[in-house]
């Protein structure tokens, strides 16, 4: 997958940061379903945890607690 320059995906952002959704890649049902969980563009994510290989990762989103594994996280830019 490539990158813009300067883009960064929420799989990028550490533990205890906060974040603004800029936009959301991929297509078709991976995109609505991270669309369905309620990370939209524009919305704030807070990092919560990390598992030690990195995978699934522990967000709050919209006031309630959610899990993302890196796949979904990569498609999430920030």
């Amino acid at each position: 997958m490539e990158k813009n320059v300067g883009s960064r995906t929420l799989r990028d952002v550490k533990i205890g940061q906060t974040v603004r959704v800029k936009k959301l890649t991929g297509d078709g049902p991976v995109r609505r379903r991270i669309m369905d969980m309620g990370i939209t563009k524009g919305v704030d994510i807070y990092v919560r945890k990390v598992a030690p290989l990195g995978d699934p990762m522990e967000v709050t989103v919209r006031g309630y607690e959610l899990s993302l594994r890196k796949a979904d996280a990569e498609m999430i830019l920030v």
